[in-house]
């Protein structure tokens, strides 16, 4: 069955959360300044992505909500019992700075250029449609998706298959006709292979292995994929 729709993660896959994240909590701490635990601007930023990914995780397993994800992030890099109203603060101030900093990788728009006329597209993510419309629309790619699909409204995340298969609903298409891409191996990839999508790793850093997994280094790699069909071919073209 030929992949009629590719399906796509936003954050580190076609939107640099990472960069932007980073300057903006960066600019960030040069207002408010350093907290005193930490040694240096750089630890400091290890140390906030680091409890991102904690309360993030606990977020996507349902043991938070979303505005409570980001309480705990700053609490945890505070270390300080904030109230909500005051860690709501703190995170608005940053996230002035890392709205500021948005930005698409240079890859995203060529390759949504490139596939635009062959396949349908959506999104799905493991966020709030709040925040995510808003911020494809800030990036002036919000028309090229038919549907964005998030975690928080549907009440399950990936890599459960419940997620995939929602989004594959909403385009009205089986899980063997959509592709989906993303930088996560596990939550992304995996995921939509155990779901019965065709799975396709975005390896942005480099990191290798997973053998059992489609990967690509770059969006520029996914329109010969597609393509060549390689879902039960070679990935290690690829690789």
């Amino acid at each position: 069955m030929p992949i009629r729709a590719v399906l796509w993660d936003i954050d580190d896959t076609i939107f640099d959360y990472s960069g932007a994240d980073r300057v903006g909590m960066r600019r960030h701490l040069e207002i408010e300044g350093l907290p005193a635990a930490y040694t240096s601007p750089e630890h400091a930023l290890d140390v906030w992505k680091a409890v991102t990914d904690v309360h993030w995780t606990r977020f996507a397993e349902g043991e938070l909500d979303f505005p409570g994800q980001r309480r705990e992030r700053v609490r945890a890099f505070l270390g300080k019992p904030l109230s909500d109203a005051e860690a709501d603060a703190w995170f608005g101030r940053h996230a002035a700075h890392y709205e500021a900093a948005w930005t698409l990788f240079p890859d995203t728009v060529p390759v949504l250029d490139l596939l635009a006329d062959a396949y349908r597209h959506a999104v799905l993510s493991n966020s709030s449609i709040h925040h995510q419309d808003r911020k494809l629309r800030a990036l002036g790619v919000r028309d090229r998706f038919e549907a964005v699909v998030c975690a928080v409204e549907l009440g399950v995340s990936k890599p459960d298959a419940g997620a995939f298969h929602a989004a594959c609903e909403v385009l009205e298409l089986s899980p063997q006709e959509v592709a989906y891409v993303g930088n996560e191996p596990d939550i992304d990839a995996g995921g939509a292979v155990a779901a019965g999508l065709t799975g396709i790793w975005l390896d942005r850093e480099g990191r290798g292995g997973r053998p059992e997994l489609v990967r690509i280094t770059g969006l520029h790699e996914l329109p010969g994929l597609l393509a060549g069909d390689t879902r039960f071919g070679a990935p290690d073209t690829f690789r």
